[in-house]
């Protein structure tokens, strides 16, 4: 598998999911959220390539899986 991109909303929003299961990822203020995700194992990305709009979409995937457990 390559490293996790920040356009891999999807992928990042479900491991988030199962690594931060308890979290409600509306609370995160988006410096938390970015952190979490340069934190990942697999993230190979250019921690300063994020912007809002990015991580809005990873949040909305972290929200959409939490949803489903």
């Amino acid at each position: 598998m390559t490293g996790l991109k920040w356009t891999d909303a999807h992928e990042i929003g479900r491991l988030l999911c199962e690594k931060f299961p308890d979290v409600d990822p509306l609370t995160l203020r988006f410096s938390d959220l970015r952190k979490r995700v340069i934190e990942l194992e697999g993230f190979d990305d250019d921690p300063n390539a994020s912007n809002e709009g990015l991580l809005e979409r990873i949040q909305m995937c972290w929200l959409d899986y939490n949803r489903e457990t």
